[in-house]
């Protein structure tokens, strides 16, 4: 799985840090960017549960 964060989209929030710090974090700007976009197997469930509850939909397959 691979993962990926909308620059666009993303404003911050901060929800998928909060929910899968393993994978997301924050920029020195504030918005959640994706530590690596592949991700390990093991964390697949954190990160789905960060598509689904981020409040941009910024969060999506890379």
């Amino acid at each position: 799985m691979k993962v990926t964060v909308n620059d666009g989209l993303c404003r911050g929030h901060g929800v998928c840090v909060g929910i899968c710090p393993e994978v997301f974090t924050l920029t020195d700007d504030g918005y959640a960017e994706a530590i690596d976009e592949e991700i390990d197997p093991a964390l697949e469930g954190a990160v789905q549960e960060a598509i689904e509850c981020c409040p941009e939909h910024a969060i999506g397959p890379a």
